[in-house]
């Protein structure tokens, strides 16, 4: 699919509505097996955007890509796919090995109008998504208990647009939301899976650090 880039918010939110019915909230083919982190670092408007590709069994670091570029759309609220989206599909391009599934640090239908970075991303790419975000964009939950596994609805109104999920005993949670072809279950159980030690998916951590040093050798 070709992504239309547009260049006002008007025409984001458009973009948004128009894609948003692509997405599909149950499980898409087998237990992946190549998993791959998606970051983007920023230094005003340069940019250096990360994909890193795990093995999900030994979470052993399988290919990467890294590209660096500027800017194109403003910084805009429930827009932020925008920025990223066609700095990641390129580093996407420029892989050897196709990931299976895509985890994006930001949300997917926990967004404003159920389409963000995750679902975006995938949509475009058919790889099945999920986002686990470091802060909740929007919703409400209940209480979580302090153990590793703990998990309660994210309510938007009376409905579910995701899972708040605490990924290792008394740290704060990661709010975890469909992106395209996998269940909430199971994208609950794949960041779990991806954090044996730390908050963050490996994944996740993998990508950081590969665009912040991106960003530095540039």
């Amino acid at each position: 699919m070709t992504a239309t880039w547009p260049t006002t918010a008007v025409e984001a939110i458009a973009v948004q509505e128009k894609l948003r019915g692509l997405v599909e909230v149950k499980d898409v083919g087998p237990t992946p097996r190549h998993v791959a982190g998606l970051d983007v670092a920023y230094d005003g408007d340069r940019l250096a955007a990360a994909v890193v590709v795990l093995d999900r069994e030994t979470l052993a670091e399988v290919d990467r890509s890294v590209v660096r570029g500027e800017t194109t759309f403003p910084y805009v609220p429930g827009l932020f796919a925008f920025r990223e989206v066609p700095a990641l599909l390129t580093a996407l391009e420029h892989l050897t090995t196709t990931p299976d599934l895509l985890v994006c640090d930001g949300q997917g239908l926990a967004h404003p109008r159920r389409f963000g970075l995750a679902c975006h991303l995938g949509v475009l790419t058919g790889i099945p998504s999920i986002g686990a975000a470091k802060t909740a964009f929007i919703g409400q939950h209940e209480d979580l208990g302090p153990e590793r596994g703990a998990t309660t609805d994210l309510m938007d109104g009376d409905e579910v647009v995701g899972a708040v999920l605490r990924t290792q005993d008394g740290v704060k949670p990661l709010y975890v939301s469909v992106g395209h072809r996998v269940s909430l279950t199971t994208a609950i159980h794949h960041v779990l899976h991806l954090t044996p030690r730390y908050r963050l998916p490996e994944t996740t951590r993998a990508a950081d650090h590969a665009c912040r040093e991106g960003l530095r050798d540039d």
